[in-house]
């Protein structure tokens, strides 16, 4: 992702979105008749009325009863089993802490059901067109990230089977994802054209907008209808309190948004203000780097944002710099309290305002003892937001006030070198058309997926 291009706002639903809100809004999918019930229902949506030639009066002949259903399913032949579900859900409760409410979880079940239902529709259709990903390939794929997790991938699976889960599930998804993507190159992206006036007219507006402010943006979008905005908008403060609590904000935006990012997090990328919806662009620019901010009432739906980064367009940022730091830490002995830690960093303070440029630091660190850690070429703006502000007015040889906590430790960071960035440069016309042409591919993979739901034959036991 290209980050400094000024598109349009990003294309509603996702890969994989155009069939997730074509179930969260089937009939046959939230209702299941059980005897002959009548039910009236006074219907508000005009439009959707003229649209279908509803009757004014609506008489519901069934028993609606959305927790009457079973986490199964038959896609075209594929059966999905209660222990697909189970062990995909457990990989997002594993994400966020483990920390799901018996009701979130019910309702996450719903949502991984809706998403290997994708997933599956995504495969076949790859299928049918001769594509097949190797299992060499995905296996290559597991071991990343089981390399993201510092583990081998015999002991990823054994840890994923202590969490409820399975390698089989990871490679599942994994598959899906690089069968669609194929299927897109062949079917989809070769039909996509970018004109030069196009990439031009980029060129230009970005140009124009140097100096501006621009954030990198996540963005979780649930789309919504006036029968149902209570619950979705329900559905979105419980994500946001799962989120503070400590729940990934990459991994609900994978599993439940339905806009074209879903795949990488809800990752927007950057974008300037004006590229983005009123209500969206007020609150990201009232918002500071970390907060999160939502549900935003949209045009058909709800957003919940987070703002992950702030900088200027086509200006040398002073967080991009690099430094060469020298960390100093000590530990605090198990059973420490508060007031012994205090006294115990105050100390530690002392010591350190001895310190005169980084070659006193191994002295001083050994006088004291303290581990003593060099780090090269660590940029700014990848650490903590309270020690960014702190870093970028330091000079060569001072040191930031000690941090920690009493299970951490306290240390301090010596700034020992500083590389300024460069002046910042306006991505090539290559890049740019690069960029456009996946919002394309993005927009007409919408539609595909909203035809293989209209073909597919699918049976909910």
């Amino acid at each position: 992702m290209l980050p400094l291009v000024p598109l349009p706002y990003r294309i509603r639903h996702s890969l994989r979105s155009g069939l997730r809100t074509a179930l969260a809004s089937s009939a046959l999918f939230s209702m299941g008749v059980q005897g002959v019930v009548a039910q009236t229902v006074d219907d508000g949506g005009d439009v959707a009325n003229q649209q279908l030639n509803l009757p004014k009066e609506v008489t519901v002949f069934g028993k609606s009863d959305p927790n009457v259903r079973k986490a199964t399913a038959i896609i075209n032949g594929r059966i999905l089993t209660g222990t697909d579900i189970d062990q995909r859900l457990a990989l997002i409760i594993t994400a966020n802490g483990g920390k799901v409410e018996a009701e979130e979880k019910e309702r996450l079940r719903l949502q991984v059901l809706r998403n290997l239902i994708d997933e599956t529709l995504q495969i076949q259709e790859a299928a049918a067109n001769d594509i097949k990903v190797d299992p060499a390939e995905i296996q290559q794929s597991y071991e990343r990230v089981a390399a993201n997790f510092r583990q081998s991938p015999t002991q990823f699976e054994a840890y994923l089977r202590t969490q409820g889960s399975s390698s089989a599930s990871i490679k599942r998804q994994i598959e899906g994802e690089l069968a669609w993507s194929r299927l897109l190159r062949r079917n989809v992206q070769p039909f996509v054209n970018v004109s030069e006036d196009e990439v031009q007219s980029v060129i230009d507006r970005l140009n124009a907008a140097k100096g501006s402010d621009e954030y990198r943006i996540g963005e979780i979008y649930l789309s919504a209808t006036p029968e149902n905005r209570a619950q979705i908008i329900a559905n979105a403060r419980n994500i946001i309190q799962q989120i503070q609590q400590g729940g990934s904000f990459p991994a609900y935006a994978r599993q439940f948004s339905e806009a074209s990012t879903a795949a990488v997090g809800g990752d927007l990328g950057w974008v300037r203000p004006a590229q983005l919806p009123p209500e969206l662009a007020q609150a990201a620019a009232e918002m500071q780097v970390g907060q999160i901010a939502g549900p935003i009432e949209t045009v058909g739906g709800v957003s919940l944002l987070y703002v992950m980064d702030k900088r200027k367009v086509l200006t040398a940022d002073p967080r991009d710099s690099l430094l060469s730091l020298k960390q100093l830490s000590v530990l605090f002995p198990k059973g420490t309290t508060k007031e012994q830690a205090s006294t115990k960093a105050a100390s530690f303070a002392a010591a350190i305002k001895e310190i005169k440029g980084c070659g006193q630091a191994n002295e001083v660190g050994a006088r004291i003892g303290a581990d003593v850690v060099d780090n090269d070429n660590v940029k700014i703006r990848d650490l903590p937001p309270q020690l960014q502000d702190i870093l970028l007015n330091l000079q060569v040889g001072e040191a930031t006030p000690p941090f920690g906590s009493i299970t951490e430790g306290v240390r301090v960071l010596i700034v020992c070198g500083r590389d300024d960035p460069a002046s910042a440069n306006a991505p090539n016309a290559e890049q740019i058309q690069a960029q456009l042409e996946e919002e394309r591919v993005n927009r007409r993979a919408r539609i595909y997926l909203r035809d293989l739901r209209r073909d597919a034959v699918i049976e909910y036991n």
